[in-house]
């Protein structure tokens, strides 16, 4: 059979064409996920897990960066914050012993969003007052000195000790189970955020990455518009901080310091920002690498830091921006090749949405 009229070629094709990558890749990962526990023993089933919280976290970092167009260098401390309120109410109920109720575990993973969310709304009262490298410089400050905050208050954060023995009850004790249950948080939280990018909120923060100055002459609130995204991208990744302590039966300080923030950043980076799958490409083949590189050597900083050199360098879109042109010039090359032959039809791929 000729590969250009492969089945499946066509179809992957034609979503494309009318809607971009992340519709197809986003199905893809999707299925890869479900199939993630079928491969031998639990090691693979533990590195998805990582892979969906920090890739849920990745995400909500690029509601900051890819759409509204500013970078972060303080986003971890919501997804520590939501770590922490998660991890002290779970204290409370299981009295330190790590035996916990169904419902209660519910509830404690119910705290982390809103405080994650309630931190994000008193840093976004002074950030959002500034754009650029200054938006920057200032999360990474307001990061600091919430990591300082949680590092230090030893009677109420356990400081530097962290909080241990975060059980889950035991029916999600199982891996298989615990990551089946991220799994459907995840996807329904990226279903929420696919939706928030859809809607006129999301093509509003589309405009202010593209010009914030034009977007203000609009009559838009550009300083309102840019403390709810900020707000809501905390919540989301408390999302990922309130799944994340059950998993690694165990909380630090670290998870608000500015190396976690790195992860997202070079998640993002890696995937590509521009696309709205991008954070959850670049969280597969950075946990995948950081689990192998690690198991042969202890210089993963050197390996992570060439591996987003080359990115910076040759593919600053990340993996999928490189992928999207590629298949942009083979659909536009088969699309002159059938405007050459007589009676050819071209493939509309004038009428692709785009990358995000």
């Amino acid at each position: 059979m000729d590969s250009h009229n492969h089945p499946a070629r066509g179809l992957f094709t034609r979503l494309y064409a009318w809607g971009g990558l992340s519709g197809p890749v986003a199905l893809l990962l999707l299925i890869g996920f479900l199939l993630v526990p079928l491969l031998p023993g639990t090691f693979w089933t533990q590195v998805g897990t990582e892979i969906l919280i920090l890739g849920l976290f990745a995400m909500s970092f690029n509601l900051i960066f890819g759409y509204m167009g500013q970078i972060s260098f303080g986003h971890a401390a919501f997804f520590g914050l939501g770590a922490y309120a998660t991890a002290m109410l779970f204290r409370k109920f299981s009295g330190g012993t790590g035996d916990i109720e169904t419902w209660q575990f519910l509830v404690s993973l119910l705290v982390g969003p809103p405080v994650a969310a309630l931190g994000g709304f008193l840093v976004g009262l002074f950030v959002v007052r500034l754009t650029g490298i200054y938006f920057a410089i200032l999360t990474l400050a307001f990061g600091e000195l919430l990591f300082f905050i949680v590092f230090s208050w030893y009677s109420f954060t356990g400081g530097d000790d962290g909080i241990q023995r975060l059980l889950p009850p035991p029916l999600l004790r199982d891996d298989t189970v615990y990551y089946y249950f991220t799994l459907i948080i995840v996807v329904a939280a990226t279903l929420v955020m696919w939706r928030i990018t859809r809607s006129p909120f999301g093509y509003v923060m589309r405009s202010l990455r593209e010009n914030q100055l034009r977007t203000r002459f609009l009559g838009i609130n550009v300083r309102r518009y840019m403390h709810v995204n900020f707000v809501i991208a905390a919540a989301f990744a408390g999302v990922a901080g309130a799944l994340w302590g059950p998993f690694t039966r165990s909380v630090g300080p670290l998870l608000l310091g500015w190396q976690e923030s790195g992860i997202a950043v070079f998640m993002t980076l890696i995937g590509g920002a521009g696309f709205f799958s991008g954070p959850f490409v670049g969280s597969i083949i950075y946990t995948f690498l950081h689990a192998y590189v690690t198991g042969f050597t202890a210089y993963w900083p050197l390996t992570i830091g060439i591996i987003i050199m080359i990115i910076v360098l040759f593919a600053p879109g990340g993996v999928l921006g490189l992928l999207d042109a590629k298949l942009s010039a083979r659909m536009q090359g088969r699309a002159r090749s059938a405007q050459a032959l007589p009676g050819g039809a071209a493939t509309p791929a004038g009428q692709r949405e785009g990358g995000d």
